[in-house]
């Protein structure tokens, strides 16, 4: 009879290493995301540790006597592999791996690979592979020494080993090829954004720290029916949807990739095409959860996120989710926004009043109009209604009157009579 492996010993099992550089800082706080990330990317927490140092060790991240204290905790806990709280260089891996003699990894290893995890669509993929090859290529020599001993886990999944032990230049030529691809994709796009513009619809991007509840969001403004788990990065590829306010208006919102501390630039530069969606669209909505302690420190990473991606001058609706979780403070307050809203888009509380928000953003894009429309140009009462808002018709005996909010695009179209046949 065949032995029956047990699974929780091939878990692996990890001790989280950062380096705190100043008092006060968020590293205790950035340990805890970590191990959130660890547990997201299917590893277990053996433990952790943290050295107080002026700046980061340029050859081992960690002094010497703290490398040492390192490796006997990791006798200790039966540790199988050790992820520190930065990105390292090439240098720093390598050493490190040789001093500790054990699987070392980084941050932006452990990002990666829950992005290689949890992309679905042909874009996903690509973007998580040039991610991925960008961040490896410029490590291969610090990795080939530990490939023989990775045996799976964190770090392995996506392009995988063979891609890894290939040399340089078949690396780069394959992140051409993938860039190439994004390029089609990113071409595609132009063109289906040029079609929503002819449509005169605006457009909302939903932005946030992870996990914050954007597709929850998503699925109880539009019925999206996508993803969402109470886990860092449970959506990665972006969906849009339609929806339709109580006042019939209309607006596309469009799911974003989540931020997080120490974003590696590797992913904003390969998910930049998807990111764009937040730079075109007209409002930005961005969700903070405000049941989170880190609450102040998350709508920062946020805010420098999108400065980071040249993302300004929108209109910000701030909608402070969850809540109805224990722990959300009686006052919220954002600055950097034009308006905001508490909600749960879990039970749907306070999401009437952000559809009054976005209708009203919406009419405040549109112009009033009020005409007779001889009964030759009631074709043209469709456009309305298909572009702008129609508040109400009138049939006379000269022809329709409607009064309406329409796109300043088509506005000057619409007063103008059209020619007599």
């Amino acid at each position: 009879m065949a032995q029956l492996i047990d699974l929780e010993e091939l878990r692996e099992r990890v001790i989280l290493v950062a380096v705190s550089t100043a008092d006060g800082d968020d590293t205790e706080e950035s340990l805890d995301e970590l191990a959130e990330l660890v547990r997201t990317a299917g590893a277990e927490t053996a433990g952790r540790l943290c050295q107080n140092r002026e700046s980061i060790h340029p050859g081992t991240y960690l002094g010497k006597g703290k490398i040492e204290e390192l490796k006997e905790l990791i006798r200790a806990l039966n540790a199988t592999g050790v992820v520190c709280d930065d990105e390292l260089s090439p240098a720093q891996l390598r050493n490190l791996e040789e001093a500790l003699e054990i699987k070392v990894m980084d941050r932006t290893m452990v990002i990666l690979d829950i992005f290689a995890a949890h992309a679905t669509t042909s874009e996903g993929k690509i973007q998580v592979e040039l991610a991925q090859l960008k961040y490896r290529a410029a490590r291969l020599v610090g990795l080939r020494s530990s490939l023989s001993r990775l045996g799976g886990g964190i770090g392995t999944r996506g392009p995988g080993e063979k891609k890894l032990e290939a040399d340089r230049r078949l690396i780069h030529e394959r992140i051409g090829q993938l860039k190439a691809e994004l390029e089609d994709v990113k071409r595609h796009r132009e063109v289906t954004r040029r079609q929503r513009e002819r449509r005169s619809m605006l457009s909302a991007a939903i932005v946030g720290y992870t996990n914050a509840g954007k597709s929850t969001l998503l699925n109880r403004l539009t019925g999206a029916g996508i993803l969402a788990e109470d886990k860092l990065f449970a959506t990665l590829d972006p969906t849009t949807r339609v929806l339709r306010l109580f006042d019939g208006q209309e607006l596309l919102v469009t799911d974003t990739v989540g931020f997080i501390r120490k974003l590696p630039h590797h992913l904003i530069e390969a998910f930049r095409s998807t990111l764009e969606e937040a730079r075109y669209s007209d409002v930005i909505l961005h969700v903070v959860d405000c049941s989170s302690p880190q609450m102040d420190a998350q709508m920062h990473i946020v805010y420098e996120t999108l400065r980071r991606l040249e993302i300004g001058d929108k209109t910000v609706v701030t909608v402070f989710n969850k809540t109805d979780c224990p722990g959300a403070p009686a006052i919220l307050r954002d600055p950097q926004s034009d308006f905001q809203v508490r909600i749960s888009a879990l039970t749907g509380e306070g999401i009437g009043k952000l559809e009054e928000i976005l209708s009203a953003i919406l009419r405040s894009r549109r112009i009033y109009l009020e005409r007779l429309f001889p009964y030759r140009e009631a074709g043209r009462i469709q456009q309305i209604r298909r572009e702008g808002e129609l508040l109400g018709e009138e049939y006379r005996e000269d022809g329709i009157f409607v009064t309406a909010y329409v796109p300043a695009e088509i506005y000057e179209s619409l007063i103008r009579p059209l020619p007599e046949r």
